[in-house]
């Protein structure tokens, strides 16, 4: 009954950090992390495959990416995967090893990824809200139906808007870590 709801409201909104986690790991900084490359997918033998599992991904040194294929006629299909890949990337082979290095970020483009930061940041702060209000459409529909008492659904609101704004804080928290990541040189 109300449990559940605050249950569901719960795993619902992590899923919505998580998933803004999962972005911000996307928006590349300065520096080289193998988590930039994860969301690149490379054609094997007619199947796309992420690139994680069809070479090693290590740090070469903290401003270069190091992808070493595990077979060598897969060399050039995965440089054209990161190439191509919406990142901006340039690789450079040498031998069997793929050396991706990460330029630096100039002030405009740091300023437009902040802005793509605090865009993501919203976004999720807007499907905890829809969450919230979700939650407390089915917390009004149980009093209704007298399934619980007015003060149990009281108090279930007010557990839930507490519940919405730790969420929210865990989320803006998460944007200024970014932030001062994207402004660190």
């Amino acid at each position: 009954m109300i449990s559940d709801v605050r249950k569901a409201a719960d795993q619902k909104m992590e899923k919505s950090v998580d998933a803004l986690k999962a972005d911000l790991a996307k928006i590349r900084t300065g520096r080289a992390h193998t988590g930039l490359l994860d969301h690149i997918h490379v054609d094997y033998y007619g199947t796309s495959m992420p690139l994680s599992q069809v070479a090693n991904v290590t740090l070469a040194d903290p401003r270069t990416i190091g992808v070493q294929p595990w077979e060598k006629k897969m060399i050039p299909v995965v440089e054209k995967a990161i190439r191509d890949s919406d990142l901006g990337l340039n690789p450079a082979t040498s031998g069997d090893l793929i050396r991706v290095p990460m330029p630096a970020l100039t002030e405009e483009r740091r300023r437009e990824l902040i802005k793509v930061v605090h865009k993501e940041g919203e976004a999720a702060k807007i499907a905890v809200r829809n969450v919230r209000r979700d939650a407390n459409e089915q917390l009004k529909k149980l009093a209704k139906d007298k399934q619980c008492s007015e003060d149990d659904e009281r108090r279930a609101h007010e557990d839930l808007q507490k519940l919405t704004d730790r969420v929210i804080g865990e989320i803006d928290q998460l944007l200024q870590v970014k932030e001062a990541d994207l402004l660190a040189i």
